[in-house]
């Protein structure tokens, strides 16, 4: 790599783009500079997305953007920008759907091509150097693009302008808004999930198979509604078995890789992301919730374990983006993979055939890069080995976990993938939430304190009276009104939900009150009075770029739950507390703008239908007042039962006096006062009515089932 000066990327805060300031391409990252340079030369602009977790960046990086010849094409033919899309969701979000509309294709890295105005005309993902595999090269695609720049600018220009102009209408979804039929949405969107479910390996649809934590909390919804449905069972049962039995969850550290290459959730793509594991971290405690299977409870305890290691900022609070797949790009996943000649090395002769049964570990094994190397994966539980060969279930248990733990060791020492450790408020949000509901289904209070401490973190560090929340969390000291960055929907609307369950977990009203406060903002800033539903950026901001105003709303689950429905959800679980009107007409207004767009979303719409669930029969309430300390069975069974937006408060009865009830929203001073007494006390509250007090779990139990009839 020949030494050069470094180019405009090196004072970035994103790691992603600060590492490519050594680059020979005289990289601008997004920005008034560059755009006005394209504008002024005349020039189109070469647009280049990625993130620091993305491996085929990290080729693209070295193979082309580090090549001295194609650096000097870039340099001569474009105005190069590069953007981290984590770091900038809203830019990503409108030229991948702009590149998809193009090509078909998606995804990272993403490359476009871009008038001087900023719209996009072609493009694509990776592009190889040279011609090879039936692609063109990237020095033939330079080449080429600038040739026709040149001699076709009209062309280009009119058929860019007629992109952007059809983005502005699919991207706010105008011709969606229908009225809002619940059970219609919902049948539609699990329909589509039951074509696509995988009867032999569980998931939906074949390679590459990526988890779907909403779809399967639209099923388990749908199960605990209608008393149970064995067809959907199996669904749920097959999905959660085969992707933590699979290669995609990390079987000795625990956490889920991003996704699988194959049908069989065997060989993944090695890097985990922090809003993959906090929602998959959701949904295997509602499975557990829902089945009681210890397994499940096995694995959401693997993905905490995972976390609070090697992801999380347990002094300050906090969760950390993401941790690479790869050392460099000479491995594949070498971190969390095995040759035989390595388990041999780490364990004694009968642990290893022990780990050959229990990880199926073969001379021959998985990656193409190198056939030695194994992923792990678990092919018989100790259960299954101990009945093969007659031994007692304990004594296979405890080898097996002996082993695994030698194995875990062994790991340690080798060079761990990079962890981004930027702090994104959205996805905290959801990792805040995700604690929150694993401090009360587990009973651990590690979780809870860390996910109070990671909200009080971004309390203070990242929020604003008045935008509400930005994107990223400083390292240190708090954001100023000048330097707020202008949080996306998402960062709001996850924070708001991470408020109220941080209410229903120690009834301060503090955080209420800023659930509101946040909502409030969210509304000022987000919301279109005209066509209902929220904008992906604050209304008024100025546009991506001077020729690309494309309003944006967003609604598909990609993989993010999507930020309409969550922020329905967010109106109607404010409802039932303050019984404010405004709150469920918005949420009513939201689901209808994009009702029209559920049949052709599908299950990639699941999040709509938990909203549209929740909206219909409004949220459920448990409400447990009693003496300090003598509460426990009671919240152990409001806890035990899964149900989407349910809340469970329980106060002690001297927080029940005349002092209190002005700080309890209205929906709880009118229920609460009336829990009065010196025996632990229940109601459940839910589609508009409240059932018999309950006194004893069994009682509450059932008044749980009556509310879900």
């Amino acid at each position: 790599m020949s030494q050069h000066k470094p180019n405009r990327l090196k004072d970035e805060k994103s790691v992603y783009l600060s590492s490519a300031a050594h680059q020979p391409v005289d990289w601008y990252p997004w920005g008034r500079e560059a755009l006005d340079r394209a504008k002024k030369e005349q020039k189109p602009i070469l647009l280049d997305i990625g993130a620091v977790w993305c491996h085929w960046c990290h080729v693209m990086d070295r193979e082309s953007y580090e090549s001295e010849d194609i650096a000097a094409l870039i340099n001569q033919h474009f105005v190069p920008v590069k953007v981290d899309r984590d770091e900038s969701p809203d830019i990503d979000a409108r030229f991948q759907a702009a590149i998809s509309a193009i090509t078909r294709q998606g995804g990272w890295p993403l490359t476009a091509f871009l008038t001087p105005g900023g719209r996009p005309f072609f493009g694509g993902t990776y592009f190889p150097p040279d011609d090879r595999w039936g692609r063109p090269g990237f020095k033939s695609i330079l080449a080429t693009v600038a040739e026709k720049f040149q001699n076709a600018r009209g062309d280009i220009e009119e058929s860019a302008a007629r992109l952007t102009e059809a983005l502005q209408k699919s991207e706010t979804f105008a011709d969606a808004g229908r009225e809002f039929d619940p059970g219609g949405a919902v049948n539609a969107i699990l329909e589509n999930a039951r074509s696509l479910f995988d009867e032999r390996n569980g998931g939906f649809g074949q390679s590459p198979k990526f988890p779907h934590p909403t779809v399967l909390d639209l099923l388990m919804e749908t199960v605990q509604a209608s008393d149970g449905d064995e067809g959907v069972m199996r669904v749920i049962n097959a999905t959660l078995t085969g992707m933590a039995r699979g290669g995609v969850y990390d079987q000795l550290a625990g956490g889920f890789h991003r996704y699988s290459v194959d049908e069989r959730w065997h060989v993944p793509h090695f890097e985990k992301m922090t809003y993959d594991n906090s929602e998959l971290l959701r949904t295997y405690l509602h499975g557990y919730q829902l089945t009681g299977n210890a397994f499940y409870r096995e694995v959401a305890g693997g993905i905490i374990t995972w976390v609070d290691r090697d992801l999380s900022d347990t002094e300050r609070g906090g969760f950390f983006a993401s941790q690479d797949a790869d050392i460099n790009l000479e491995d594949d996943g070498d971190h969390f993979t095995w040759t035989m000649d390595e388990l041999q090395q780490a364990l004694a002769p009968e642990e290893v055939q022990l780990m050959v049964e229990h990880f199926n570990v073969r001379e021959v094994g998985d990656m193409h890069h190198n056939p030695a190397r194994n992923v792990l994966a678990l092919a018989s539980t100790p259960e299954e080995i101990a009945e093969r060969r007659g031994q007692p279930v304990d004594e296979v248990t405890k080898a097996v976990e002996a082993a695994r733990k030698k194995m875990l060791a062994v790991r340690h020492q080798r060079p761990i993938p990079f962890i981004d450790k930027t702090v994104y408020v959205s996805w905290n949000g959801l990792f805040i939430s995700a604690y929150l509901e694993a401090a009360r289904v587990l009973e651990r209070d590690d979780c809870r304190e860390q996910a109070l401490r990671t909200l009080d973190r971004l309390l203070d560090s990242a929020w604003s009276l008045t935008w509400g929340f930005a994107h990223r969390c400083p390292e240190e000291g708090k954001i100023s009104e000048e330097e707020w960055s202008g949080g996306v929907l998402e960062d709001q609307v996850y924070l708001i939900h991470a408020l109220l369950d941080a209410y229903e977990s120690t009834c301060d009203s503090g955080y209420f009150k800023r659930a509101e406060e946040a909502m409030g903002l969210c509304l000022k800033h987000f919301w279109d009075e005209k066509g209902g539903g929220f904008f992906d950026r604050p209304v008024g901001a100025p546009p991506i770029a001077e020729e690309l105003e494309i309003p944006r709303k967003p609604f598909q689950d990609s993989p993010t739950p999507g930020a309409n429905s969550v922020a329905a959800m967010a109106l109607d679980r404010l409802h039932g507390y303050t019984l404010k009107d405004d709150y469920r007409q918005k949420a009513q207004r939201t689901l209808e703008a994009f009702a029209g767009a559920v049949p052709v979303y599908g299950f990639f719409a699941a999040s709509y239908g938990l909203a549209a669930t929740l909206h219909a029969r409004h949220p459920i309430k448990v409400a447990i007042v009693g003496p300090k300390g003598e509460t426990r069975e009671l919240e152990r069974t409001a806890h035990g039962v899964f149900r989407v937006g349910k809340s469970v408060l329980v106060f002690d009865l001297e927080q029940v006096t005349e002092d209190s009830l002005p700080e309890l929203p209205e929906g709880l001073a009118l229920t609460v006062p009336h829990l009065k007494g010196k025996v632990p006390c229940a109601v459940v509250c839910g589609n508009t009515t409240c059932q018999p007090p309950a006194h004893t779990p069994a009682e509450l139990a059932e008044a749980l089932r009556a509310v879900a009839r």
